[in-house]
């Protein structure tokens, strides 16, 4: 199956200009995003690697880098499409392409990786996505987060297969008897989204022809105009310390967040 990760860094983002530029511990935040996209890559077969941009000071640094670089509109409403031009132009023949957030420095190393070998053992799925099933107490830090920020984390509804069912910015699902299930499990019934996902090419470019759905803009989530439109979205559950892969890089002062987080793991 022929594959890309394609790593979409726009400069021009309104709250954070150059964003993708900026340093974490003297190493620009896409060079780390690359990294993890390399290592994914190098582990399997006919997986290529590309940054999509629409700013030449970007595709200068993915020289530097050694990573190849396509330029895309500057018009593009979502990452998605970005995507979707990247990897047409890329290479047309490409069956599956997986978008890796330029923002998200502290992906799961693995995840790519793993997202990348599911579709390659079913070829029945049409889009893919990593959850986290939180720990009691991540799911206790993510209800305080949420005291703060309403719309911070994102968490999902899956079936018995790993098909999600929903996404939402509320907590889901509701919780009685919490306290004997706590005694009982070390884990939660609550699975955290990571945002990022893999496409069949055919579904991608379905995506992006669709409108916006209705729960899509009430909820500020694009995964839901697939489920809008029957779309399935697989997951693959990451073990993995939710509070170890810290949230995107929105903003300057995100920076010195991102440099305790690795201040912490080394």
């Amino acid at each position: 199956m022929k594959s890309a990760i394609i790593i979409p860094a726009r400069y021009g983002s309104t709250r954070f200009p150059g964003k993708p530029l900026a340093m974490i511990a003297n190493q620009t935040m896409l060079s780390r995003v690359v990294d993890i996209a390399k290592s994914a890559a190098a582990k399997l077969e006919n997986v290529q690697v590309a940054v999509a941009t629409e700013d030449d000071r970007i595709a200068d640094h993915c020289a530097e880098i050694d990573v190849p670089c396509i330029m895309t509109s500057p018009d593009h409403p979502t990452g998605s499409d970005r995507i979707l031009e990247a990897a047409e132009k890329l290479d047309p023949s490409l069956e599956f392409v997986l978008g890796l957030q330029g923002d998200a420095p502290f992906t799961p190393k693995d995840a790519p990786r793993k997202m990348i070998e599911a579709v390659q053992s079913n070829p029945d799925i049409q889009v893919i996505t990593p959850v986290v099933n939180l720990r009691w107490e991540e799911l206790d830090t993510l209800r305080e987060q949420k005291k703060i920020t309403p719309f911070s984390g994102t968490t999902a509804i899956i079936n018995k297969d790993g098909r999600a069912l929903w996404f939402s910015k509320k907590i889901l699902p509701g919780i009685r008897k919490e306290k004997d299930l706590r005694a009982e499990n070390e884990f939660s019934p609550v699975c955290q989204h990571i945002g990022f996902y893999g496409f069949k090419m055919e579904a991608l470019k379905k995506f992006v022809s669709l409108p916006q759905g209705h729960y899509e803009q009430l909820e500020g989530l694009e995964q839901l105009r697939l489920i809008e439109n029957d779309i399935p979205i697989h997951t693959i559950a990451l073990e993995v310390d939710i509070g170890k892969i810290g949230a995107g890089i929105d903003s300057p002062e995100d920076i010195a967040r991102a440099e305790s987080i690795l201040k912490a793991a080394s």
